[in-house]
């Protein structure tokens, strides 16, 4: 069976890809700061991304098949990911964002070449970036890298689990329990989502195949901020208020107001199935409430 190494893997859906490799047969190794420990049975390597030469002696002559980078948000990150890491995988896999796509506006699901990170500019490594520029200039780094077959996993938002750390669906509950105003854009645009149960599938499914190239991971069906809040009002009785929100002023989370749903049909093409939001979102409320409803 292949070697796998995971970069992060610590929580939420890195977790249960560890989890799915190991019970695939992989060999699995960890590399993460350590501290969280990997589930038992898997090795695991201690090391700081950022400092190269900690992690090209926490590696020592390890070789891997496939290398999943859980936890790559800087270009800087990515170019030593690319020096220390790329001589010894013959694949990388990095997990992305839906947010590389964050200044599109498009009426019609958003398509991978709608950003593509061979051209991307990539500024001073070391410099302070926003999320989705970060994950942006990351690709770019990898992607430039022509000894490397690369793929970008681009994750729609994530929901579910009672492991959830995000706070976002804790935000909407905790304001519709109180009736606090739950302050969303004035054109407030749906979104792509992913359950976590299926994200950690998708990730295991990607290391075991050979395409290269970024490539979106979304459930069907995207979700408004109401369709959300319907199920959490169902489950606490109570109903939502809205608070609309003209021009940039702060929004809650989830709320968009541009429009860069994520079209899955490359996935769909390369074999994978993604379902419907309608079939897990009650669930997915369900377990990151935990029953505190």
């Amino acid at each position: 069976m292949p070697d796998i190494c995971v970069i992060g893997g610590s929580r939420y859906f890195g977790k249960r890809l560890v989890e799915r490799l190991s019970a695939a047969g992989h060999h699995v190794t960890v590399v993460n700061r350590g501290t969280s420990a990997p589930p038992a049975g898997i090795r695991h390597l201690t090391a700081d991304r950022d400092d190269e030469k900690a992690l090209e002696k926490a590696l020592g002559e390890q070789a891997f098949d496939v290398v999943v980078d859980q936890v790559c948000y800087t270009p800087r990150q990515a170019d030593i990911a690319r020096r220390v890491l790329g001589p010894r995988t013959r694949r990388y896999v990095m997990t992305s964002t839906v947010e590389v796509y964050e200044h599109e506006d498009s009426p019609s699901p958003v398509r991978e070449e709608a950003f593509d990170p061979r051209t991307a500019a990539v500024g001073d490594l070391d410099a302070a970036l926003p999320y989705g520029e970060g994950k942006r200039q990351a690709e770019a780094v990898f992607a430039r890298d022509p000894a490397l077959a690369f793929t970008a996993v681009r994750v729609a938002h994530v929901l579910g689990g009672a492991d959830d750390f995000t706070g976002r669906l804790a935000h909407y509950a905790d304001r519709i329990r109180t009736g606090a105003p739950i302050a969303v854009p004035a054109d407030n645009r749906p979104a792509t989502y992913v359950y976590v149960e299926e994200i950690a599938d998708f990730l295991a499914w990607t290391a075991g195949q050979d395409f290269t190239g970024p490539v979106n991971a979304a459930s069907h069906g995207p979700l408004t901020t109401a369709r959300i809040c319907a199920v959490l009002e169902a489950r606490l009785g109570r109903r939502a208020v809205f608070r609309e929100v003209e021009g940039s002023g702060e929004v809650s989370p989830l709320s968009f107001r541009r429009s860069y749903a994520m079209d899955n049909t490359r996935a769909t093409a390369l074999g994978h199935a993604f379902g419907h939001s309608s079939a897990w979102l009650d669930r997915a409320v369900d377990e990151t409430l935990g029953g505190r409803a």
